[in-house]
């Protein structure tokens, strides 16, 4: 059984390996933000079938829904609320295990079971976050978290 955790975890990170080179090749040559995020949301979302990927750019005082891979989601998340607004208020990313544990949860989806968010930084300020969302509970971890933090730098 250990042997098969350690086989699946280096599956992930070569996957998130080959992603980063994807990221850095088509991202570094293009300079509208916009276009960045949908390419990298479908380039997530193709490489490991997640749930629903995407992000939320902040607007004023509130997230806005951005571009994104999967089904309708919430169009607008107050700072500090849900998974997306603590990330932001806390300037960190966030991975929840279970959904339905975490106080303040916003559903949109009855289908979420487990959830990353990870902040992105104009110098030191937070102007969006990644959401990734997963119908499997315990589906993000460290190694998600790690990665996922360095490939938003290239947005």
């Amino acid at each position: 059984m250990a042997e098969e955790l350690h086989i699946a975890k280096g599956g992930k990170e070569q996957k998130y390996e080959l992603l980063y080179r994807q990221v850095v090749a088509m991202l570094d040559n293009e300079r509208d933000v916009v276009a960045n995020m949908a390419n990298l949301a479908a380039m997530i979302h193709q490489t490991f079938g997640f749930w629903w990927t995407g992000f939320y750019r902040v607007v004023g005082q509130e997230l806005v829904l951005g571009p994104f891979q999967g089904p309708i989601a919430c169009t607008r998340i107050a700072y500090g609320r849900g998974v997306c607004g603590t990330a932001w208020q806390r300037g960190e990313s966030v991975v929840v295990e279970d959904v339905e544990k975490f106080p303040g949860h916003i559903a949109c989806s009855s289908l979420s079971r487990s959830e990353i968010v990870v902040p992105i930084y104009d110098n030191d300020r937070v102007v969006a976050v990644l959401d990734i969302d997963s119908e499997r509970l315990a589906t993000f971890d460290e190694v998600d978290k790690m990665w996922l933090e360095r490939i938003v730098k290239h947005l």
